[in-house]
């Protein structure tokens, strides 16, 4: 979740690193801080809140030095504060860390029986004391490096500043992603290649265990072991263009709102439209042979699995589960050998998903995944990748990283059937039509925004909220239900609507909004049923249908959104872009950071 950069360059240090991290706002945090060696010693400059705090803090007191490195900080171990935002620093060595130290406690007991003083709540700043320890003892930079990966556990990236060594950066990841950046006579640490895009087009990755010593002239790599070993240096396809959000107020709003083009970018490298056929890359796997398939995520991108869960029972007749990534490993499922275990990410480092995927690779499985961001952890690790087309994503909640999931396992989940025979070429053509109207029916649904504005005026005065649907509106619901949570902070559930009668129903009354998703299609009637209970206890039904659904219910409802009618096998794509819309515009009634909502961070790199 934290955002790490740092430079070994050849002019002032500061402007760089703060360019870098406004890139990796994205990922969320509640501090940010940047070091610099200056005159051989460590300065610091740290702020809590956003990073413009700090910029004007460094506007008022600058920093010189053109070796540095910066830092945001997603709260776990301490409190978000100054005290607590990194770089963590002792007079020797300032470090920056994503992840956590699972034996901080041991040795922080360990480093004060010592005599080591500690001036944070932070399991980082066990780090450093370890390092300082083993610099006063004489130690090389590169021996306390080693010594101190020695005693650490857990899951992590760290950027070390050593005083006095104003050429060199260390570095080194377990289990947290970590890239190095190679420039003219200067190298660049960084979390990822979208914070390294406008320095250099040159990135190494290093692997899980690497370390490395990196200088203006280059980086010498070692592995867990310390031997020096090579990565292979590439050119990052991200663009080095800062991301804008145009004439939109959020990035949010944006990215709902490029939906049509990336629906369409995604289906249009899957599907021949004039075959109405779908042409998957190679995924290493037989989708014809596998006897079944887990699909592992979090948050919603698990949504997006629930609904290709439905999807691949339904349409591939594929016995198939979707699981929480969090658990799924600890769970310790029996796995049919050779079954395909699919993961769905929009970083492709989310670290829970990431652990599940190597648990599942011991369990003989074929590993498939759905990525936005190229050059992920993930693409390395697994035997086929399915690209979505989505474009950087940089508000927190996730909107067009979803839908563009949901494309991509829809042409999945066609190509398995297609390989299983248990779908006909007319069905295939009849589903790919479907998905190829998604593109401009969702351009239909965005010119209801007037519409969705005025329905968010009610939501927005709520303590509670609930959503229901049926089948894959269910998982819909769900969603909707977590964008407003996340970005509004109203408590929202989501329900299968047949659940209802057994407990929820208790919550209705006149002052709880009840959304409802309910698309044409074989479930509409039962659902229809949930509305009429509804209202016979008071609540006020916001109804998302098509024309007929809202024609017919409309007398039962304080408001409804006749959405364009669609095959029910695209109706989740579609209905994911009002709940979406909902959401945005109750928040920003509710006047809340829509693009970093509190506490949440874009990538989620520690359990």
């Amino acid at each position: 979740m934290c955002g790490i950069v740092g430079i070994v360059g050849r002019g002032l240090a500061a402007p760089l690193l703060l360019d870098a991290l406004r890139r990796l706002e994205y990922r969320g945090y509640d501090s940010a801080g940047i070091a610099t060696l200056v005159n051989g010693g460590i300065e610091r400059r740290r702020a809590e809140g956003k990073i413009a705090r700090l910029a004007a803090l460094i506007d008022q007191n600058p920093l010189t030095g053109t070796t540095g490195i910066g830092h945001t900080r997603w709260a776990t171990h301490g409190r978000p504060s100054e005290v607590n935002a990194h770089p963590i620093a002792t007079e020797r060595v300032a470090v920056v860390h994503n992840g956590i130290i699972e034996n901080h406690a041991e040795l922080k007991a360990e480093l004060t029986a010592a005599g080591a003083v500690f001036e944070s709540e932070t399991d980082t700043e066990t780090v450093a004391r370890l390092l300082d320890r083993s610099l006063a003892s004489g130690a090389s930079p590169e021996e306390a490096m080693a010594a101190t990966l020695k005693r650490i556990h857990g899951a992590f990236a760290l950027a070390v500043l050593v005083a006095g060594r104003h050429d060199m950066i260390m570095a080194a990841r377990r289990g947290s992603p970590l890239a190095l950046g190679y420039g003219e006579g200067e190298m660049f640490v960084g979390s990822d290649a979208l914070a390294l895009a406008p320095l250099t087009e040159r990135i190494a990755y290093l692997e899980e265990g690497d370390w490395a010593v990196v200088t203006g002239a280059g980086a010498r790599i070692f592995d867990s072991e310390n031997r020096p070993v090579e990565r292979a240096i590439r050119r990052t396809a991200v663009s080095g263009a800062m991301v804008g959000k145009g004439n939109y107020r959020h990035f949010m709003e944006k990215e709902i709102h490029e939906q049509p083009a990336v629906i369409g970018d995604t289906l249009k490298s899957y599907i021949d439209p004039a075959t109405r056929t779908v042409t998957l890359p190679d995924l290493g796997v037989d989708l014809g042979r596998i006897p079944r398939v887990s699909i592992v995520a979090c948050g919603t991108s698990l949504y997006a699995g629930q609904v290709a869960r439905d999807w691949f029972e339904q349409v591939a007749r594929l016995p198939a589960v979707a699981e929480i990534a969090s658990e799924f490993r600890y769970r310790e499922p029996v796995l049919d050998p050779g079954a395909m275990a699919l993961f769905i990410s929009q970083s492709g480092e989310t670290i829970d998903t990431l652990a599940a995927l190597r648990w599942a690779k011991t369990q003989n499985q074929r590993i498939v995944s759905v990525i936005n961001a190229r050059e992920s952890a993930m693409e390395r690790e697994s035997d086929g990748v399915l690209h979505t087309l989505a474009g950087p994503e940089i508000g927190v909640a996730s909107t067009k990283a979803f839908t563009t999931q949901l494309a991509v396992l829809a042409c999945l989940v066609i190509g398995t059937g297609r390989a299983r025979g248990t779908l006909s070429p007319a069905r295939e053509a009849e589903l790919t039509s479907a998905l190829i109207e998604v593109p401009a029916r969702a351009a239909e649904v965005l010119e209801m925004d007037a519409a969705l504005r005025a329905m968010a005026e009610e939501v927005a005065e709520a303590r509670d909220v609930l959503y229901l649907g049926r089948g894959t509106a269910w998982t819909i619901a769900m969603e909707g239900a977590l964008k407003l949570k996340e970005i509004s902070y109203i408590h929202a559930e989501g329900y299968p609507a047949g659940e209802m009668k057994h407990g929820p129903i208790a919550l209705i009354d006149e002052q709880v909004p009840v959304v409802v998703i309910a698309p044409a299609g074989p479930l509409f009637e039962k659902t229809a049923s949930n509305v009429q209970e509804v209202h016979a206890r008071g609540g006020r039904v916001i109804l998302m249908s098509d024309k007929a659904g809202c024609e017919r219910l409309a007398p039962l409802c304080a408001h409804t959104l006749a959405l364009p009618s669609v095959h029910p096998f695209v109706a989740p794509i579609l209905y994911a872009i009002p709940a979406q819309l909902l959401a945005y515009h109750v928040a920003v009634l509710k006047g809340t950071d829509v693009d970093q909502p509190r506490n949440l961070a874009k990538s989620v790199t520690v359990e």
